[in-house]
């Protein structure tokens, strides 16, 4: 389960406020790239919390409440890239660009921050990127629980402009379902049209 333990030792370095960073939504075909940064309050607990890819949408829902209540005393941020600048700079780039913005978004501004996965080209912030970083660090947990939240509530929206390609099933990923949906119906205008079988539902090469 993740913990506190990176963070706490970057505060005992004389960082005030840690963020931690995470996205949703880079291997879909359709929908946004969503990216969100969470700073914990010293000593946050949360038995539950951790990968939002290991907890189920029932759980996610409950932590997500949990975590940005105000009470909670958690600063939380997320930023939402669509399909259209995805396809303008690329799945990566929009990624990066989500997480920075994330970041810029927080009321409080961190002084350092870490994140999941591989170093983010011009992060604004002094950063350490963490492998499996949201199975490790509680904030990072909490941050890919927010933006999986957010990024699923949009799909659910979009299923019912729509309906007819199952968003609300498979939240835009390439499953047997979604593909299938394509080569009926061709693409709809929130699919990544840069995407190879977006591309091929078009006859494209």
């Amino acid at each position: 389960m993740p913990d506190l333990l990176i963070e706490e030792e970057l505060i005992k370095k004389g960082h005030k406020f840690v963020a931690g960073i995470d996205e949703a939504g880079r291997g879909p075909l359709a929908g946004p790239v969503v990216a969100a940064a969470v700073i914990l309050p010293i000593g946050y607990r949360s038995g539950n919390l951790n990968d939002s890819k290991k907890i189920s949408p029932k759980v996610r829902e409950s932590l997500y409440d949990q975590l940005t209540n105000p009470s909670s005393g958690v600063v939380w941020s997320f930023s939402v890239i669509g399909p259209e600048i995805i396809d303008d700079i690329n799945i990566l780039n929009a990624t990066f660009r989500a997480m920075s913005q994330s970041a810029l978004g927080l009321e409080k501004e961190p002084s350092f921050a870490i994140i999941d996965g591989n170093p983010v080209k011009g992060f604004p912030y002094p950063y350490q990127s963490i492998v499996k970083g949201d199975s490790r660090c509680l904030s990072i947990a909490a941050a890919s629980v927010i933006a999986k939240v957010e990024r699923d509530r949009l799909m659910m929206k979009y299923s019912e402009v729509y309906p007819r390609y199952g968003f609300d099933r498979h939240k835009g990923y390439g499953t047997k379902v979604h593909l299938n949906a394509l080569e009926t119906y061709g693409p709809c205008p929130i699919h990544r049209q840069s995407f190879a079988p977006v591309r091929q539902a078009q006859g494209l090469n």
